[in-house]
């Protein structure tokens, strides 16, 4: 793999590479990029051009074999071998791979929605959290209105006895 992008924001090339090279040094060939900065990690790969560097022997890092696992080409060389030993044929091997394909694609979908239930859940308890405090918020400045109602009353009530007490008074 060969490290771009910037600080703090890797972004990877996936190439073939003599294991004597440097990282960022000279390559083969290119075959893919990572991008582990995006949720799931984006992975663009020749599927073609990294299945034939695997089957002829090419040994990838430990974060590219994860990778190549991921896409496939590990399970197709696998189905491959089973073709070459003659325990199924192509057609049975491109409805197994299809079928493990179909399944992968269903477990990232639930997990994609397991992901989005959590965020509107956790948007939702910050709304239920954010009303609570409005409401005691409210309810602080009604009893603060209600007192201050409260307190002008009773100092118009004295202004007006005071007035009546001094009416008397005069007459």
């Amino acid at each position: 793999m060969q490290r771009r992008g910037r600080k703090g924001y890797a972004f990877y090339s996936i190439v073939i590479a003599d294991a004597r090279a440097p990282r960022d040094g000279r390559f083969t060939e290119k075959i893919g990029t990572y991008n582990p900065n995006t949720n799931p990690a984006t992975v663009d790969l020749n599927f073609e051009r990294a299945l034939y560097w695997v089957e002829v022997g090419a040994q990838p890092t430990d974060t590219v074999r994860n990778i190549l696992k991921r896409e496939g080409v590990y399970m197709m060389k696998h189905l491959k071998g089973g073709v070459k030993k003659g325990a199924f044929d192509e057609a049975a091997l491109e409805r197994k791979f299809d079928a493990w394909k179909n399944d992968k694609q269903k477990g990232l979908e639930k997990i994609r929605t397991e992901e989005e239930k959590a965020k509107k859940a956790a948007v939702a308890k910050e709304l239920e959290a954010e009303k609570k405090i409005n409401e005691e918020i409210a309810k602080k400045v009604a009893e603060k209105k209600a007192a201050e109602a409260a307190a002008k009353a009773e100092q118009e009530a004295a202004e007006a006895t005071a007035e009546n007490a001094e009416a008397p008074a005069e007459a």
